[in-house]
């Protein structure tokens, strides 16, 4: 090798050293509320972040909707304003639609998704990556309920009730319709000052969340009926992800599971406690009989499967879910 050509190598080295040594900030975006269980565990990852990479990598985290809704973090992340987000399976729909079957109205329970999540999550992985994003962890949200202005026994009941939908969610908006209620298309931040001028009166949230954002302040009837399940991921850019030096990101990895895994844990004990606070302060658990909502809900899987999910995800994960109830018994 010639000196010239061992000139070359050798500052391509020292250059590449330097890019490595150099350090890579994410920014992350989340709609959990400030001072939440989820902010305060997003807060304790970026901590750790910084102690496992030596203080190169610094994770900075947006949280209670500072960078909009979740449509508007993904579509940041795409122009590179962050490079990750903490977000539902709503929002990360964007990207990929295959998580939503997991929210679709009456297909799964809490044990349904335990049981039956691990037997696809590595297929979603990839389906991720291929659209240029990197999952460091899935998270559970919890159950989905529907809280309202008024106490509606029957979804007939609820007819005339107007639901928040969310805004970049179209099949949302049909999947109500199709249940028989009238949807209103609004951002994730708007609910607030939307329930209190009577522009919608009903919203399908997990109780911690309808706990910390005070929504049901006027929201204060809770449907006692599992509407649906919410999930979560924190995603990164690709891009950014592989900024990080390969040796140090499994660390980032196991940690960013660890945290995620003790949000899984403690789901249930969070919403069932959120409900308890909330009827200490107000909140009615409306009786109901199960059998009309699960109708009501199994009207809205048309504007899902094929529509948003892909029908073949969409019957393996039915079939999945099946398979494990078929189990439990």
């Amino acid at each position: 090798m010639n000196v010239t050509k061992r000139l070359v190598v050798l500052v391509a080295v020292l250059v590449a050293n330097v890019a490595l040594a150099q350090d890579v900030t994410i920014k992350l975006g989340t709609l959990a509320p400030q001072g939440s269980t989820w902010h305060s565990l997003l807060k304790e990852m970026a901590e750790k972040w910084g102690e496992a990479s030596g203080g190169k990598v610094k994770l900075k985290i947006y949280a209670g909707g500072t960078q909009g809704s979740e449509g508007d973090m993904v579509r940041k992340m795409g122009v590179g304003q962050l490079q990750a987000s903490s977000i539902t399976n709503v929002g990360l729909h964007d990207i990929v639609a295959e998580p939503m079957v997991f929210s679709t109205p009456g297909l799964f329970d809490e044990r349904d998704f335990r049981d039956t999540f691990p037997k696809l999550e590595a297929q979603l992985n990839g389906i991720v990556e291929a659209r240029g994003y990197v999952v460091l962890s899935w998270a559970q949200v919890g159950t989905v309920q529907i809280f309202c202005t008024k106490p509606y026994t029957t979804p007939e009941a609820a007819a005339d009730a107007k639901f928040f939908a969310w805004d970049g969610d179209p099949a949302a908006v049909e999947a109500f319709k199709l249940v028989g209620f009238r949807p209103v298309v609004l951002s994730s931040t708007d609910i607030v000052p939307s329930l209190q001028t009577g522009m919608i009166s009903c919203v399908s949230q997990v109780p911690a969340y309808v706990l910390t954002a005070r929504l049901f302040d006027k929201a204060n009837q809770m449907v006692d009926y599992p509407w649906a399940y919410l999930i979560g991921a924190t995603i990164v850019k690709k891009d950014a992800w592989e900024k990080i030096p390969a040796d140090v990101r499994p660390k980032l990895l196991a940690i960013t599971k660890d945290i995620n895994s003790r949000i899984d844990a403690e789901v249930k004990r969070l919403n069932d406690d959120a409900v308890t606070a909330m009827k200490k302060q107000g909140l009615n658990v409306v009786k109901v009989e199960t059998g009309p909502w699960e109708k009501a809900a199994m009207r809205s899987w048309p504007a899902v499967r094929g529509k948003v999910v892909p029908e073949a995800f969409f019957d393996q994960a039915l079939k999945a879910r099946d398979e494990a109830r078929k189990a439990r018994k």
